[in-house]
């Protein structure tokens, strides 16, 4: 099996992975198989969380119940034994069945085929369209490959070989959005004087609108994990996300950078856009750890990160399942508790 050593080198593992530890034997218990070793390496080293803000790995640990491996079913109103018209895996409980390891931002499904010893599984990507492709790895090897530009999908697109790879945990964070006025400087000096107020930082990506210049610029702070989108020209702002215990040095920091860029602070906001009377106002939404965060922090900038994602539509899945299925999904990643 590959991907280990080349994976922690590649994509810098968290200091404290988030639900990394617990009873492997009831894991194995509770789902009836063996796990491959590579993923246990996996949980271990990386926890809950996303590759790129695309790969999500889920880990058989801890109480969050959006968070877990799960045997992949047929619908309640079919039956597993169709696999041939509709699937052409095999689907719980038949023998050889598809286990989810992890999910997409866009739904898709990263799974085990369980057919041979768990260190043979090959990892099968199904995707919100209904579309399948196999990959002959493991789940460590199937990430490095596609971190690293050399596992190529046509369901999930590629990885910008101009960023470096990250990972990031899913853990509780507060979002805010700065709403600013346009100020006298060029988008470019501005955004310049933002990541020099809060550096060192580094790319997450970015993406521009052909149509009317809008864009948005995606990145982090590297001394502390701060997730953040500039977003400009319309909304003019700046969206981040931060672990609460850094509420006071976030305001600081991000107020004074506004200065620096020749802004004034018009309003502040949640990510949902909601107007707070102050800073540390709390809400509703902040009670939303994780997951939530994440995206919000990202600011749907996935897909800016990503090249040559398919657009084909299956016939294996109803457009209608299809669209509930991830509206399903989506409802849960942002209700995490």
């Amino acid at each position: 099996m590959t991907g280990y050593d080349t994976l922690a080198r590649l994509v810098t593992p968290p200091t404290v992975p988030v639900d990394a530890r617990g009873d492997w034997n009831a894991a194995e218990t509770a789902v009836g198989v063996r796990l491959p070793d590579d993923y246990k390496w996996l949980v271990a080293t990386y926890g809950w969380g996303e590759f790129c803000d695309l790969l999500y790995l889920h880990t058989p640990f801890g109480p969050s119940r959006h968070n877990g491996i799960e045997w992949q079913g047929a619908h309640p109103s079919e039956s597993a034994d169709r696999g041939g018209e509709r699937y052409p895996y095999p689907l719980h409980p038949a023998p050889g069945g598809l286990l989810i390891w992890g999910t997409t931002m866009d739904a898709d499904r990263l799974c085990w085929l369980t057919d041979g010893e768990p260190e043979e599984w090959p990892v099968v990507v199904w995707s919100s369209e209904g579309w399948y492709e196999t990959h002959r790895t493991g789940a460590a090897g199937f990430v490095e490959g596609w971190a690293g530009g050399r596992v190529h999908s046509r369901l999930l697109g590629a990885m910008d070989l101009d960023l470096a790879p990250w990972f990031n945990t899913f853990r509780p964070r507060v979002d805010r959005c700065l709403v600013l006025s346009e100020g006298p400087l060029p988008h470019d000096e501005r955004l310049s004087r933002l990541r020099t107020a809060l550096a060192p930082t580094t790319d997450r990506g970015a993406w521009r609108s052909e149509r009317d210049g809008s864009g948005q610029d995606h990145f982090a702070t590297l001394d502390a994990d701060w997730l953040l989108t500039y977003d400009t020209p319309h909304p003019h702002q700046i969206r981040i996300a931060f672990p609460p215990e850094d509420t006071e040095r976030v305001r600081h920091r991000l107020f004074a950078a506004a200065e620096l860029m020749g802004c004034r602070v018009l309003e502040v906001t949640t990510a949902a856009g909601t107007p707070l009377e102050t800073w540390d106002a709390v809400t509703d939404e902040d009670e939303w750890p994780g997951v939530r965060g994440v995206l919000a922090g990202g600011g749907g900038a996935g897909v800016a990160r990503l090249t040559g994602k398919s657009n084909i539509h299956s016939d294996g899945l109803s457009t209608a399942e299809t669209l509930v299925e991830a509206h399903c999904q989506w409802q849960a990643l942002a209700s995490v508790t």
